[in-house]
């Protein structure tokens, strides 16, 4: 589907058996000219239904020639067809540094792994330059890709489409959530969840885009705000911190991602240096 000048979704649905399921299913991204050169924004899961997808719709937009494979991060829905991508397109991978090494099993040339630098910009046919920003949080190696002219960012996992993102470091992520919010932003490409555009707003205002990005500043801000009120009454236990702050009837199977939240809130803050952690107290155990 093209979704703006020079910029194509293939969008792969969730496997019915599939152990993590993305609501909205998943998004690799053709950025270019089909009838000059091309990116391919990530490569998707290591499964043959996935990488023939892609491939499907490489054939639709006529085998172009590939000037890079960009990933996002190193996550296996990510970089999973890698391998049999990268062989039949025969072109450079580009990522961030720090994954450089975890790709060297699936690319039978190292020489072909390519080190992003920050702001790097990157151009392919019809005129197109991306802009590499680097964005730690979700995972240290994240990095998403601006498409200025167009005003469009593809976030990989730090945004999504249809559900708020996991994050291994908080206190990073927000940092690179206040660094896309400072770029003009209509539309975001998400590789989870639906494209996120003024076709999809009903009350047709512009930056659509900063609008999702500030909505997952708020959220995050709001949950930390809440965490602070428990530990203000002197809630200091987790699992009591979110029966305090989420809703009285939440599921139990979602109680477990709901305290690992709280966690990823608790060592954000005590990064941060606003709260005090106090180590467990053991006892032996009597008979």
């Amino acid at each position: 589907m093209e979704i703006a000048k020079n910029v194509y979704q293939c969008h792969i649905e969730n496997e019915k058996n599939a152990q993590v399921m993305h609501p909205g299913g998943s998004n690799v991204y053709f950025i270019g000219d089909p009838n000059e050169e091309m990116f391919l924004v990530d490569t998707g899961e290591h499964s043959r239904r996935w990488t023939k997808t892609i491939l499907d719709y490489y054939e639709q937009l006529g085998k172009p020639k590939i000037t890079s494979i960009l990933i996002t991060h190193g996550h296996g829905d990510h970089t999973g067809g890698i391998e049999r991508l990268q062989e039949i397109m025969q072109c450079p991978v580009m990522c961030h540094p720090k994954l450089v090494k975890g790709l060297k099993p699936f690319v039978d040339d190292e020489e072909m792994i390519v080190k992003l630098k920050a702001n790097q910009v990157l151009r392919t046919g019809g005129n197109v330059s991306l802009r590499a920003i680097f964005t730690p949080g979700h995972s240290d190696d994240h990095v998403c890709y601006y498409l200025a002219r167009e005003k469009i960012l593809f976030t990989g996992d730090i945004i999504l489409g249809n559900s708020p993102s996991t994050v291994s470091d908080l206190a990073d992520y927000m940092k690179s959530l206040e660094k896309l919010s400072r770029l003009r932003v209509d539309t975001i490409g998400p590789a989870h969840g639906q494209v996120v555009s003024q076709q999809l707003n009903q009350k047709k205002v512009k930056r659509v885009g900063n609008m999702r990005i500030q909505w997952y500043i708020d959220h995050r801000q709001l949950r930390e705000d809440q965490i602070l009120g428990a530990l203000a009454k002197g809630i200091g236990d987790v699992d009591k911190i979110v029966s305090e702050i989420y809703p009285k009837n939440l599921k139990k199977a979602l109680r477990r991602p709901a305290a690992s939240n709280v966690r990823t809130h608790l060592e954000k803050l005590t990064k941060e240096k606003r709260i005090d952690e106090k180590p467990a107290e053991y006892t032996i155990k009597s008979d």
